[in-house]
């Protein structure tokens, strides 16, 4: 039924042009203004909340300050407003996206001229719709049994099943983990697509000797699409959400901001307690379901994490724990000086520029974020991911930029694993090495006895 409604839809967008999402964007404006004093970044904060603004960057009213650039998606009954209020206040902005729903309509109309139907022809350049997903996470676990193997992660608030992949080779020892979630935010499309091409990436190289190492060693979990409900709503009812789908203050609003619900110093700051709010943090902190269930697994193979990546979009950021906190964390230069040179080996592949560093420190607030909490846990290699862009497209990222911005991010994603195996897996020649000085020294000691009879 779903993807009979889906078809529908397609042919409605085809001939007679526009989207089937119930939410529309038609005219709405995404604006980059960068307050100058004081009085501009007091004055944005209380329009933002009069308003009840989209904002895109930062995520909370209150953390816009002097000097730093705001993005925000203004609707089209308040654009012209917005703009001579600005001009008024002589607070410098300039237009990013003319309108949003063009972006929608273009991106929607170019993903699905055609299903996937078959593993070989699925195509990680379009983004999917979530029973494409499903069907290839099927197809997948179908045709790799020897590598990958699916399992249930847990369910969502409508009853959804959540799946997450074990990739590596069968081994008697125990194995260590890297853990990489996609979709925690429903419009970040991106995200979850980059998901998709980390797995077509590591099937197709499994035999490169970096990632047979790897394999033997690790078992990378990776949940392609945390936020099952959120996704789905956002292809097919509105484009821009964020929040899961749960029910809030007995009906009135709907949906938890995920990356705002784990228990690391949770709502303390950039969270709001608003359930009408794109950064609600629920009423406690591991109140969803999704995110009981990511903790779940978490805590079992703990011990053994090497590292904890999430993935997200936009602003082209590696950040470091914490957003909570300006204080670094413990092995804060480790992370600092692995995250510049995936940064580094990033820009090799398309020149795009990334920034590293601690949220609280170069981007803005959080608490509760699944990044901040594995490093909570004292899983030393946590990092939150930012895609491409820094804001001429935001969440619409064109499916044309998906396939460089994948590769890019590939390479900084070896560049971390590689990193992850020179220092914390067995290396095979170290163990020949020693293997070869224990014989060495055993011929040495059987020649002293010989030519020393009274030992």
């Amino acid at each position: 039924m779903k993807n009979l409604q889906w078809t529908i839809c397609l042919v409605v967008i085809l001939l007679l042009g526009g989207s089937c999402l119930k939410v529309q964007y038609r005219g709405d404006q995404v604006l980059k203004v960068i307050p100058q004093t004081k009085d501009h970044a007091y004055y944005l904060q209380t329009l933002s909340n009069k308003w009840l603004l989209d904002l895109w960057k930062p995520d909370m009213a209150e953390d816009i300050s002097e000097g730093k650039e705001l993005h925000i998606r203004v609707p089209f009954s308040h654009v012209q407003e917005m703009k001579q209020n600005l001009l008024q206040e002589k607070i410098p902005f300039e237009v990013l996206i003319k309108d949003v729903q063009k972006l929608i309509d273009a991106s929607i109309v170019s993903e699905h001229a055609v299903s996937s139907r078959s593993l070989a022809s699925y195509d990680y350049t379009k983004y999917h719709p979530m029973h494409e997903i499903y069907q290839w996470m099927e197809q997948i676990k179908e045709e790799h049994s020897s590598l990958i193997t699916k399992h249930y992660l847990g369910s969502t608030y409508e009853h959804r099943p959540i799946y997450y992949f074990k990739i590596g080779w069968p081994s008697d020892k125990t194995k260590k983990y890297i853990v990489i979630d996609c979709g925690i935010h429903a419009r970040e499309w991106i995200a979850v697509a980059y998901c998709q091409w980390f797995i077509k990436e590591i099937i197709s190289n499994q035999n490169d000797p970096l990632l047979n190492k790897v394999l033997k060693q690790v078992d990378f979990y990776v949940i392609p699409v945390l936020n099952v409900d959120g996704y789905i709503y956002s292809w097919t009812t509105e484009r821009l959400w964020r929040k899961n789908r749960s029910p809030q203050n007995n009906g009135t609003c709907y949906g938890v901001d995920l990356n705002r619900n784990f228990n690391s110093a949770w709502c303390s700051t950039g969270a709001s307690r608003n359930c009408s709010s794109f950064t609600f943090c629920g009423l406690k902190a591991e109140s969803e379901l999704e995110t009981q269930a990511l903790v779940s697994l978490v805590q079992g193979i703990k011990s053994n994490i090497l590292s904890y990546l999430t993935i997200h979009s936009y602003g082209q950021y590696i950040l470091l724990p914490y957003g909570y906190t300006t204080s670094p964390s413990t092995n804060h230069k480790e992370l600092t000086d692995v995250a510049e040179k995936a940064a580094a080996k990033l820009k090799e592949k398309h020149q795009t520029v990334y920034t590293v560093g601690s949220s609280s420190v170069i981007l803005y607030n959080n608490s509760g974020s699944s990044a901040d909490w594995a490093a909570d846990q004292k899983i030393r290699i946590s990092y939150t991911i930012e895609l491409r862009d820094n804001g001429t497209y935001g969440f619409q990222l064109p499916p044309e930029q998906i396939k460089p911005t994948c590769e890019e991010t590939m390479n900084a994603m070896m560049s971390i694993i590689e990193y992850l195996s020179d220092n914390y897996l067995e290396n095979s020649a170290g163990i020949i090495t020693s293997q070869w000085l224990n014989v060495f020294l055993s011929f040495a000691f059987l020649h002293l006895l010989l030519n020393n009879p009274l030992i």
